[in-house]
């Protein structure tokens, strides 16, 4: 297992007038194996961006990637990808969407069928091998991302707001979810998201992005992902420590949004 390790990273867009937008400067951030990181800012700040690069998705305009001693030039197995909505294949059933990079791999046919089952235990989809995607819940068809990213063996899991679409309780079941696999599985996650009590709750440490250029303005290590693992969440949630620092980064947010207005009423 190695460091991911993001080297003043900066990223700029080229418009059709010909002008230019920056939506990211010298983030440097170094992640290490088997840490869980939450990255939390006010939209457009340019949190996809960076996990697109660190995906290897999209090559920075300046700075570099590296896994270990390996560069990031471009998607790779070792750096798994888990979408707000799934991105799953619609016309395949559960165990083919689990089993189809180990397909791509040419692993034997016994191989991937135990792999498939074994995963399907892991995140409490047994019994829905044979079930075709449009049957499930939102919430489920999570799980099946999820399935099919480990089945791939990476050693980074990516998420992009991999539970905003979810309702409420679905999403703290989902939330205990990915702590489980975090301990279980021993993989290093960064997980983006808007909400400042999710970032609170799944990341050791969590990255507060600036807005554009998107920089890394805060950071915090945090012990709320050790305590929710096989724990009640909403126990986590109400501890005094946990309210005090969401009231904190609300108001950083908060301020940072005010600012971001604020240059749109002088720009009109």
């Amino acid at each position: 297992m190695s460091e991911l390790v993001s080297d003043k990273v900066s990223m700029a867009f080229s418009l059709p007038n010909g002008s230019t937008i920056e939506a990211l400067k010298n983030v440097s951030l170094t992640i290490g194996s088997g840490e869980i990181v939450s990255v939390l800012g006010p939209s457009g700040c340019g949190k996809t961006t960076f996990l697109n690069i660190l995906a290897g998705f999209l090559a920075p305009t300046g700075g570099s990637v590296r896994l270990g001693d390996k560069p990031v030039t471009g998607p790779d197995r070792a750096r798994g990808m888990v979408f707000q909505q799934g991105a799953l294949f619609e016309w395949m059933s559960v165990a083919k969407n689990v089993g189809f990079g180990p397909r791509m791999a040419g692993r034997k046919r016994a191989e991937i069928d135990a792999r498939v089952d074994d995963l399907l235990k892991t995140v409490g989809l047994q019994g829905f091998g044979d079930k075709a995607i449009y049957e499930l819940s939102g919430g489920m068809q999570q799980r099946v991302a999820l399935a099919r990213c480990l089945a791939n063996d990476p050693e980074v899991i990516l998420m992009d707001e991999p539970l905003g679409a979810l309702d409420a309780l679905t999403r703290e079941k989902m939330q205990g979810l990915v702590l489980k696999l975090w301990k279980e599985t021993g993989k290093t996650i960064v997980l983006i998201t808007h909400s400042v009590e999710e970032a609170l709750l799944l990341g050791e440490r969590l990255i507060v992005m600036a807005p554009r250029p998107g920089r890394i303005h805060a950071e915090y290590s945090l012990p709320f992902a050790d305590k929710g693992v096989g724990e009640d969440l909403r126990a986590v949630k109400r501890l005094p420590e946990f309210a005090a620092r969401r009231e904190e980064i609300l108001e950083m947010i908060w301020q940072m949004e005010e600012e971001i207005m604020g240059r749109s009423e002088v720009a009109t």
